[in-house]
């Protein structure tokens, strides 16, 4: 290590170390003042429609099933769980209490994405998911915000940290989980390009699968959403193996293969009733094969669950690594940045289309501005062409509205 550039960044003692406290950048503080703005206007509107939803379900109003008696427990629970969540988190910010602030981030994440999922299937694109989408934005700039090593490069050691990133660009070590207990660092940079990554090598493979076995000769689009060559079913697929695989990578390939193909076609089942739930949507079924489940997954394509899974355990992730650490460092974040808000109103998008989809097909006519641009835009035959292997019929979907 140079010593004159440390020199030069000299390394100043926090006082707030030892106490729990930090100086909380300014840009941090805004977070924070954000999550409780945001966590306390949610309260009472949240309180309210989950107040009738559950009057209206307990005097036996409307025609609502066990199933969404559940879903809306679970709603009401992650809903709960998130406000809560933003309210502490933004307060722990404020005082510059950010030393489990990160643990707290992802747990709200992971509530954020339930109550999400719940809502969809509920009630279809609302407003509701809107403020959550919101809530989601500012939960991963927070997050950004508390990581620890990007905390060290906004303050005194940008240069020195600089100099760090370059030997393990040369050591082939950028990335690595330093504590060794991974193989990966699951930060949002390497989650996010995971989820990309596997998203577009999902299309090429599927696609390529069903030219060559499915239907010979004959191209069928495999793409998930409304633009771009991605598939974000492998995409979380990905994402979930990593997650749940991280720290097996240097595991016996046979348990590697195992605990893949339980989470790929776990994965694959909830995917298949979430989008029968939501939008009556049917994107494949394998009733009549080998070991089926209800048509939603069998055991040849968990198989092929625990083959990808092995694949990308043992070969992709160092190459992956390998690929996204060819960004340059200074640039790495504001293109991650970018990049991430592109697909998000992708995704966003997405669901919008296919409500709108679904709703004209039930025979519903466009009550909005947004619903009119979508008929224009993204008409029947547009979406059918667009979501090849896809179908949608309003009889088989179980939303309450």
């Amino acid at each position: 290590m140079d010593s004159a550039l440390l020199q030069q960044t000299p390394l100043q003692p926090d006082p707030g170390i030892g106490s729990g406290r930090q100086r909380t950048p300014v840009g941090l503080k805004v977070f924070g003042v954000l999550l409780i703005v945001g966590g306390l206007v949610a309260t009472p509107s949240t309180v309210v429609t989950l107040f009738a939803t559950g009057l209206a379900f307990v005097e036996g109003e409307g025609d609502y099933s066990v199933l969404t008696a559940v879903l809306w427990a679970v709603l009401v629970a992650a809903l709960a769980f998130t406000v809560v969540s933003a309210v502490v988190l933004g307060v722990r910010l404020l005082l510059g209490r950010r030393r489990r602030a990160r643990l707290l981030a992802e747990s709200m994440a992971g509530a954020l994405a339930v109550a999400f999922a719940s809502d969809l299937m509920l009630y279809g694109v609302n407003e509701s998911l809107w403020f959550l989408g919101v809530m989601a934005l500012i939960l991963v700039a927070t997050h950004v915000f508390v990581d620890p090593s990007l905390s060290d490069e906004r303050e005194l050691q940008r240069r020195l940290r600089l100099m760090e990133t370059r030997e393990e660009l040369e050591e082939g070590t950028l990335g690595l989980d330093k504590s060794g207990a991974g193989y990966i660092e699951l930060d949002f940079f390497n989650l996010f390009w995971i989820f990309v990554i596997a998203s577009v090598a999902g299309v090429v493979i599927e696609s390529i699968y069903h030219v060559l076995v499915v239907d010979f000769g004959h191209y069928e689009d495999r793409a998930g959403l409304l633009w771009g060559p991605f598939s974000p079913i492998y995409g979380f697929g990905a994402l979930f193996m990593t997650l749940a695989l991280n720290r097996f990578h240097h595991a016996p390939i046979p348990v590697v293969f195992l605990v893949s193909a339980v989470i790929g076609g776990a994965f694959e089942y909830f995917v298949s009733w979430f989008m029968e739930y939501a939008f009556g949507a049917v994107a494949w079924d394998y009733t009549g094969t080998f070991l089926n489940i209800n048509g939603r997954t069998n055991f040849m394509f968990m198989c092929m669950w625990g083959v990808l899974g092995v694949v990308w355990v043992k070969l992709a992730l160092p190459a992956l690594l390998h690929t996204v650490n060819l960004i340059p460092w200074r640039w790495r974040y504001s293109i991650t940045a970018v990049c991430a808000a592109l697909m998000i109103v992708n995704g966003m998008m997405t669901l919008v289309a296919l409500d709108c989809w679904y709703s004209r097909l039930a025979g519903m006519a466009p009550e909005n501005a947004l619903e009119e641009f979508c008929a224009d835009h993204f008409d029947n035959e547009w979406m059918e062409h667009r979501f090849e292997s896809m179908s949608i019929n309003p009889d088989i979907a179980h939303r309450s509205s």
